[in-house]
C-alpha cells in the first residue's frame, strides 16, 4: 500500500493472497481508517453491493474512482440534477 492516505472515492485493489472471497476484487473507499479502509465492493452478477474492511498492508492503490455505482440512497449528500449539476 502506498504511502499517501486514502480518501473517499479512492480506488483499491484487495490482495487475492489476503481473501479467497473478495481477493483481487475492487474496493471503492466510503471510509478511510486508521488501520486501512472500509468500502464497497460490486457484487457480480448481483445487485447491491459487499460491505468490506482492509488492513493497509491487504490492498493496492489504483486511482481515484471516475464512477461510482452506489445509489443516491447512498449518497444522501449529493444534491443537484442526475449528472450533477444544478
Amino acid at each position: 500500500m502506498p504511502t499517501q492516505k486514502l480518501r473517499v472515492g479512492d480506488v483499491v485493489q484487495i490482495n487475492p493472497e489476503h481473501d479467497e472471497v473478495f481477493g483481487g476484487c475492487f474496493m471503492t473507499v466510503t471510509e478511510p481508517k486508521s488501520f486501512g479502509a472500509q468500502g464497497f465492493v460490486k457484487n457480480a452478477g448481483e445487485k447491491g453491493f459487499a460491505y468490506y474492511r482492509c488492513k493497509h498492508e491487504n490492498m493496492e492503490y489504483v486511482g481515484i474512482a471516475t464512477w461510482s455505482d452506489r445509489s443516491d440512497e447512498d449518497n444522501e449528500d449529493d444534491e443537484g440534477t442526475e449528472d450533477g449539476s444544478d
